[in-house]
């Protein structure tokens, strides 16, 4: 599976609380998430962001409290794929776990640029900077991710097997 889309740039530790800041947390709708997503960081990045288009951060991204709520939030808002030099270990299984593609690569982390166009090949793991002609290997998933992925999630998983 392949997905293109434009990139949104942050850097160190981007924590759960600016991905979707606590006071929106009295709901658990996708949708009102996703209008709320990133807010703390970049206001205009709801505005902005279109199905498709990937984040792309440097170290510990989605530190801070366990909520599910931060990548649900993220994939609401119709972004692919979250490519990190490296992923709080909780935010990690959440994202798998709710179907939101997450890739570690350190080089594409720092080389890849705000508004880059940016291709993901999940199979093979190959992220490739389409503005700049670069490409990163990244970690492809295991088959058994793969298939959560594809499936919208484990418990959309759990329920097809």
């Amino acid at each position: 599976m392949n997905v293109t889309g434009k990139v949104f740039k942050y850097g160190d530790n981007v924590d759960t609380d600016v991905i979707i800041p606590a006071r929106y947390l009295n709901s658990s709708d996708p949708k009102e998430l996703a209008l709320h997503c990133m807010e703390d960081i970049d206001k205009e990045f709801v505005n902005n962001v279109k199905t498709g288009d990937i984040i792309v951060a440097t170290k510990n991204f989605g530190c801070g409290s366990s909520r599910e709520h931060a990548p649900i939030s993220i994939k609401a808002c119709g972004v692919s794929c979250v490519i990190a030099d490296t992923f709080a270990r909780i935010f990690y299984r959440n994202s798998i776990n709710i179907g939101l593609p997450i890739m570690e690569c350190p080089e594409a982390a720092y080389a890849i640029n705000a508004g880059d166009e940016v291709t993901i090949d999940f199979d093979s793991g190959i992220i490739t900077d389409v503005t700049t002609g670069q490409s990163f290997k990244g970690q492809p998933f295991p088959e058994f991710m793969q298939k959560i992925i594809n499936s919208d999630g484990l418990m959309n998983y759990i329920k097809n097997k």
